[in-house]
């Protein structure tokens, strides 16, 4: 448990400079091959958790500390400590010693009375200083206060709720491919290996608890895929037929293409800018038994790869903050900044723009996100169709919208992701 501490705490410290989580998982599993399915489980759960609730860890570090640390890596092996002591069955005297003991390991020998005490500090004081915490609301809600506030000012009937779904454990649904198997048959499947799970939709199946992908039960068979209910509504959306020509402009990792595929017979092009990301495109191809064109290529420069026959149907799910998706990359939080938001919607205007060109007269374009935040959605529709005068913004009576929030937003809750969806129609 020593080596599992500080690799986490040193994983959580890179992401905190600026790394990517799901990067730096990688990089860990790479220099430590010798690590078993218990310890990656374990520094996955202290990394994750640590930056889901940051905000109010750091504010019981402060409230603990008389002046600030110099190191940087004994402030992370403290959070990761505090994590465990919140939120985890760890016995208290165990988490105390070992990180006193990670110390050690990390060349900090003089710091090991300083972690003692600390700790040993926040176990007999933890109500007073937990609500000296609470203060702050970065600590209340463990997100950025620019975040906050932005949420406040454009849902204020829902910005607490979005807040603390941000900080819950998310879901595990599943996409049933309906060319293999019926929403039924594989809940019989299910029950039948002693697994706990609720049909959510026409393919949506919500299991009662997660499990590691190589648990679930068909997966590696192409009877299920593991994809969000909110991102499942995108293939209904589109409106398909057989013998369309689609276009998924930001196709990988593959989960809204194949569904596209598993709904009718067309010709897809899945294209994405990122050919390493594409690989998981083409495994997730043949894993469900489907066809598609796989290219690499911007979407925004289509004269590099498009052969000039208009598409049908488009589906532009464009790079976005990720904001509706922060329980499940708890490293957006702490890495996005408020001026990233303008970048992304200026990005999501070209791109809009350069797709409308590749859709045929009477054809339909979704656009997508996984954004909550309205600068990347209902604005950025709005300020599209003002500037393209053939394009109709369609209703969408799929989208369990809340009557009071924007058309087509949904907000993250104990059922899905934030999602945003709008469809336009070229005349």
């Amino acid at each position: 448990m020593v080596e599992v501490q500080r690799l986490a705490s040193a994983l959580v410290g890179r992401v905190l400079a600026g790394g990517s989580l799901d990067a730096e998982f990688g990089a860990v599993w790479r220099r430590h091959a010798q690590l078993g399915a218990r310890e990656r489980a374990a520094i996955q759960d202290l990394a994750y958790g640590t930056l889901r609730f940051l905000g109010r860890l750091e504010a019981l570090l402060e409230e603990l500390l008389e002046k600030p640390l110099r190191d940087a890596r004994l402030r992370t092996l403290l959070l990761v400590a505090l994590y465990q002591l919140e939120h985890t069955r760890a016995a208290p005297h165990a988490v105390v010693d070992h990180a006193v003991r990670a110390c050690e390991a990390l060349g900090l020998t003089s710091a090991k009375g300083l972690a003692n005490a600390v700790l040993r500090n926040f176990l007999r004081g933890r109500a007073a200083i937990a609500a000296r915490a609470q203060r702050s609301e970065t600590a209340r809600y463990s997100h950025p206060q620019w975040w906050i506030d932005k949420l406040r000012a454009q849902y204020p009937s829902h910005y607490a709720a979005v807040l603390d779904a941000d900080n819950l454990h998310p879901p595990l649904a599943l996409r049933v491919n309906r060319r293999r198997i019926t929403t039924a048959d594989y809940l019989a499947l299910l029950a039948q290996q002693g697994v706990a799970g609720e049909a959510h939709g026409d393919a949506g199946v919500m299991l009662g608890s997660p499990l590691p992908a190589e648990r679930i039960p068909g997966l590696a068979e192409g009877l299920v895929s593991v994809q969000d209910v909110a991102a499942q509504l995108a293939a209904p959306l589109l409106d398909l037929r057989n013998g369309m020509r689609v276009l998924d402009a930001c196709a990988a990792p593959g989960g809204k293409s194949t569904h596209v595929l598993e709904l009718a017979e067309v010709d897809l092009v899945a294209l994405d800018s990122d050919a390493q990301r594409l690989e998981r495109v083409r495994a997730n191809l043949s894993r469900l038994g489907l066809a598609a064109r796989v290219v690499c290529g911007d979407a925004c420069a289509a004269e590099s790869w498009w052969d000039g026959s208009p598409f049908d149907r488009i589906l532009a799910d464009v790079p976005c903050s990720a904001s509706g998706v922060a329980r499940r990359h708890p490293d957006i939080k702490w890495l996005r900044r408020a001026a990233d938001i303008a970048q992304f919607a200026q990005l999501q205007s070209r791109m809009l723009d350069a797709l409308w060109q590749l859709l045929a007269g009477g054809g339909k374009l979704l656009y997508a996100t996984c954004s909550v935040f309205q600068e990347e959605n209902r604005e950025q529709v709005e300020q599209f169709v003002e500037r393209h005068r053939d394009a109709t913004r369609q209703t969408l009576p799929a989208v369990d919208n809340d009557p009071r929030l924007p058309a087509g937003q949904l907000l993250p809750d104990q059922r899905h992701d934030g999602f945003f969806y709008a469809l336009l129609r070229k005349a």
